[in-house]
């Protein structure tokens, strides 16, 4: 039998799995904490020799002698994933397994790639133990040095050492082999919902350490009953039995030694416990760390200094809620996996750094290492800068799904070792991280005796953590309930959110939700409000943090994203991995910033807006609020009228306060036609580490109770209207409209010699669909031919009375093989000034009962001329909102343009919309174009593409801009749900089947005669 297609074979000469950690030859370099001042070290990345193989039985005689001529392979970077790097073949899929289900057997043809590279061996290894750490290798691979045979390791995301002292030649030039195989009995364990890549993908090193040191250690730093006292203990292993003494030295976290307790050795094992009097608490909001030094000394002489960050926290089951330091926290979390889009799965420390901070900034407060340990980096970066985790076994056998037998290898006892020894390599790892608040066993594997074994073993090797696995649906053996994608509503599904609710006895969280896949994710706050409401709610992980796109290029150089599917790999969940809150580039998406605001820090509640009273609650478990600035500011409209700022008094966690803002509202005079608002900021008043002093947490916005009429006017002027055969003309001072008879729209708008429109407003109900669409587009495509749609003019009337020209035309609007339709009337409104009054109005006729349940969109949609790129609104913003993802929009008046308007999603799609629009100015670099206003509201959106490019586009380099403007002005735009994977949109956010009405006003303009605001504070009375 093959060693690789042998499950029962989980490793040959690995050592035992240990926490990841650095020996010092002193103190002093201990406190440095940097690889390079350790006894020895060596990074072995960087260029290796490389040879690509169809199976490893084609590797050729004497490949891992040291004498093999390795100028006949390639080159090639360590760590790398050969697919990125030019070998085999990018594939992705969230499901299936890429050869025929047959375990433990896989395919003959198996990809192997043969890694070689010399190093040299420096005197700092001598009289050391000599390992040799590879961090992650994927799937899995045999081992040799100088020649000589190693030994055997598997399960791709876990860290293997092999101890090479006797085969390693000190002062000399050494060699290393690695011969690694795709396919594995291990790949059955490893079906991720991500790109199969393949390759030494972490880091390499080469480490020595003393041989009478520490082999390992656990340190368990708790909480007395009260809270008052931390509680550490220590559980040390020797390498040898000699005869050392530990020193045992506990700093806080300005470097004052708080404990010192030395220990002899006894039979190779060291074990101290000592209470520590008001420790202070480490959580995600106050990441308070002492530092560990464990100092081994034989005959008092310094063998070695390790250095362990220490975080004293407790946690326990409580009920039906769990409890860090005796707060029922709620998880405000992401999916995260290892990931870039130009190395694959390979990252490094900064990038992990930059994640965590960015997360920080936009109040992320948990991560799920999804659905494997991460690179060890991440874990002290938790650590240090507050992140609670839940790490996750590199397990996942979601293929089996699809054969009807799901717990095929989950519940078959042979394979115990196999699930039981990733779990264990987890733990030991990364055992001493005080972030991590639970294990998990895995994701998507069913359930069966082997979870049953792995939690066993996992309560026995840490009863300080709890034990997760959302697929023990029945709680056999998982310390919490964790379920995935639970819907908020759906008459057609048994289960829902209420139903945990009201039934569920243990502590709850959805270890996936929100899939935030294109324009989305909707519901976030649905589901925080709902979290917030009860305390065995204990909030969730967004899938997920990236886009996994593929950074490439087109042949004239523009960089595009492709996905699953553009490399020929079949099958494919094609554009499901492009499912991020960071596109691809590390831009935060809408969703991110929706989500930002979601889970903020402070909700802020208007008392009595006229005296400046308001209600501050804190959302923080244990932070205070004191930590904050409030910034407060007085707008009318685009002009800031007031402004001030506080210190927060103290606000402890989970409690509410009222202040007072001084601010005077009867200092102002109020504008016709202009909005008032009151716009607040939460800033840090402190630098930290993740965001500097001024950085913005939280914000509020309320409209304040001022209002004044708009400018009353009566348009007056020359007016001639003509007809000539189709076309209607009216023409004034310095305008003129066309519209054409048969069709009865408008054609043209032309002010001073600028033709500004040259298509007006239709109807429409499309909207490009969004990947949260996928599920129903079939529906929307193929059923009720949403995108095919027709206008069928039944009357067109005109006449002239007062000196303005009205049109009332009569349509019916539907689609392709439709007997439901919309009756429609549109009147326009022609003013000598060049006014244009527009009313769409909208009945639901025919065979009603026919129409689809919700609609991509209401609305009207033209074209402006193309040099009208420069956009100002009034409504809000800054970022798209929609009716489901809306919290982070505040009322204003924001200027960008056509291009900064256009979210750049990955698959093109439906972007850019603004709700509450009050107006919109279109205009050139001249000043001169229109504006479109109303006295209510609309949403609207600007873009150089019609909702079919964005449809056709299957990546953005596919998009060609039009030679002019489109613009949206929409009655209502459907709710973005995340039925991708999820809860799709909620009955109360989407366009129905519905009577409605959208009436706006068309200004031709030039703002050097006039604001665009003071256009917009207007109202045209006809007499």
């Amino acid at each position: 039998m093959k060693t690789w297609e042998n499950h029962q074979i989980d490793g040959i000469n690995r050592m035992p799995a240990r926490a990841h950690f650095l020996t010092f030859p002193t103190r002093d370099r201990a406190l440095f904490n940097n690889n390079k001042y350790t006894h020895a070290f060596k990074n072995l990345n960087g260029v290796w020799k490389f040879m690509f193989l169809d199976a490893p039985e084609y590797s050729p005689e004497g490949f891992a002698s040291s004498d093999f001529d390795a100028n006949q392979m390639d080159d090639i970077t360590v760590p790398g994933n050969w697919q990125v790097q030019g070998y085999g073949k990018m594939h992705y899929s969230d499901l299936w397994y890429n050869f025929p289900i047959n375990p433990p057997f896989v395919p003959t043809e198996n990809p192997t790639g043969i890694y070689k590279r010399t190093f040299f061996v420096e005197q700092s290894f001598a009289d050391k133990q000599i390992i040799l750490r590879f961090c992650g290798v994927d799937s899995a691979y045999h081992l040799w040095v100088n020649g000589e045979s190693v030994g055997y390791s598997k399960a791709a995301r876990n860290e293997s050492e092999f101890d090479i002292t006797d085969l390693v030649r000190v002062g000399e030039e050494n060699d290393v082999t690695v011969r690694v195989y795709q396919w594995s009995d291990g790949t059955y364990l490893e079906d991720q919902d991500m790109w199969w890549e393949s390759g030494i993908f972490r880091d390499v090193e080469l480490i020595g350490v003393p041989l009478d040191g520490i082999r390992d250690f656990k340190v368990t730093a708790d909480l007395s009953d009260t809270y008052t006292d931390g509680l550490l203990s220590v559980d040390a292993s020797l390498r040898s039995e000699a005869d050392v003494q530990v020193t045992f030295e506990l700093l806080d976290a300005n470097g004052k030694s708080v404990l010192t307790q030395s220990v002899q050795a006894a039979g190779g094992k060291v074990h101290m416990e000592s209470i520590v009097e008001g420790a202070r608490h480490w959580s995600a909001e106050i990441p308070y760390l002492y530092k560990l030094l464990m100092t081994v000394e034989k005959d008092g002489e310094v063998i070695e200094v390790i250095p362990q960050n220490v975080g004293f926290r407790n946690i326990c089951l409580k009920g039906d809620t769990f409890l860090v330091n005796g707060v029922a926290i709620k998880f405000k979390g992401m999916n995260r996996h290892d990931y870039n889009p130009r190395n694959g799965r390979v990252v490094a420390r900064e990038e992990i750094e930059k994640d965590i901070v960015l997360m920080k900034q936009f109040n992320v407060n948990a991560i799920r290492t999804c659905h494997y340990p991460s690179s060890y980096y991440l874990y002290d970066l938790c650590d240090e800068y507050g992140m609670y985790l839940i790490d996750e076994t590199d397990l996942e056998c979601h293929g089996f799904e699809l054969t009807g037998d799901y717990k095929w290898i989950t519940d078959d006892p042979t394979w115990e070792t196999a699930y039981v020894s990733r779990m264990t390599r987890m733990i030991e790892r990364d055992k001493n991280h005080p972030s991590i608040i639970m294990w998990s066993l895995g994701n998507e594997s069913a359930f069966g005796c082997n979870f049953v074994k792995m939690t066993e073993v996992a309560h026995e090797m840490d009863s300080t953590r709890l034990v997760h696995y959302e697929g023990d649906f029945d709680m056999e053996s998982a310390d919490v309930y964790s379920t995935m994608y639970t819907w908020l509503e759906n008459p057609k599904k048994p289960f829902l959110m209420k139903d945990i609710v009201e039934n569920s006895k243990h502590p709850h969280l959805l270890c996936e939700y929100c899939h935030a896949m294109g324009n989305g994710p909707g519901n976030l706050k649905e589901y925080q409000d709902l979290f917030y409401a009860h305390d065995k709610l204990q909030g969730g992980f967004i899938w997920e943090w990236f886009d996994h796109g593929i950074e490439s290029y087109t042949e004239d150089g523009e960089k595009y994203y492709r996905y699953g599917g553009d490399f020929g790999d079949d099958p494919s969940n094609k554009d499901f991995c492009i499912d991020g809150m960071l596109m691809p580039d590390r831009t935060p998406s809408p969703g991110l910033y929706e989500y930002k605001k979601v889970v903020e820090p402070v909700t802020t509640t208007a008392i009595n807006l006229e005296k400046g009273r308001i209600s501050l609650l804190s959302r923080y478990d244990f932070a205070d609020l004191n930590q904050f600035r409030l910034v407060y500011s007085i707008m009318e409209d685009d002009v800031m009228l007031q402004t001030g700022s506080l210190e927060l008094p103290s606000i402890p966690a989970r409690t509410a306060a009222e202040i007072i803002l001084p601010y005077d509202l009867n200092a102002i005079e109020p504008v016709a036609g202009a909005e008032y608002c009151l716009n607040i900021s939460y800033q840090l008043r402190e630098h930290t580490a993740y965001a500097p002093a001024g950085y913005e947490l939280a914000t509020a916005q309320f409209m304040l109770p001022i209002h004044e009429a708009g400018i009353q006017v009566i348009p007056e002027g020359p007016l001639a209207v003509t007809r000539e055969h189709m076309t209607l003309r009216a023409e004034g001072a310095n305008f003129c409209v066309e519209f054409d008879m048969v069709r009865g729209n408008i054609t043209s708008i032309v002010r001073d010699g600028m033709e500004v429109m040259s298509k007006g407003p239709r109807l429409t109900l499309w909207r490009a669909p969004i990947s949260n669409d996928m599920e129903i587009i079939d529906q929307m495509k193929k059923i009720h031919f949403l995108h095919l749609e027709h206008e069928v003019v039944s009357d067109v009337q005109y006449w002239t009375e007062n000196n303005v020209l009205r049109v009332q035309v009569d349509t019916i609007n539907s689609t392709t093989n439709s007997a439901w339709h919309f009756k429609t009337r549109y009147t326009y409104v022609v003013c000598p000034t060049g006014d244009v009054m527009i009313e769409v109005e909208g009945t639901p006729s025919g065979r009603v009962e026919l129409a689809p349940e919700m609609f991509p969109r209401i609305g009207v949609t033209m074209h402006l001329d193309q040099s009208m790129d420069q956009v100002r609104y009034c409504g809000m913003g800054p970022g798209e909102n929609y009716a489901d993802s809306k919290e982070a929009g505040m009322m204003g008046v924001y200027e960008n343009t056509v291009d900064g308007l256009f979210t750049n999603y990955v698959v093109p799609q439906a972007n850019g919309n603004h709700m509450n629009t009050k107006w919109v100015a279109m205009t050139n670099d001249r000043g001169m174009g229109l504006v479109a206003s109303t006295e209510e509201s609309f949403n609207f959106s600007t873009s150089w593409y019609e909702e079919k490019d964005l449809d056709d586009a299957k990546h953005t380099c596919d998009l060609k801009k039009r030679d002019y403007i489109v613009l949206n002005i929409d009655y209502k735009q459907n709710a973005l749900g995340t039925f991708s994977c999820g809860q799709w949109q909620l009955d109360k956010y989407r366009a129905k089947f519905e009577p409605f009405k959208l009436s706006f006003r068309i200004t031709p303009f030039n703002n050097k005669e006039i604001a665009d605001k003071h256009v917009a504070h207007e109202r045209i009375r006809l007499s």
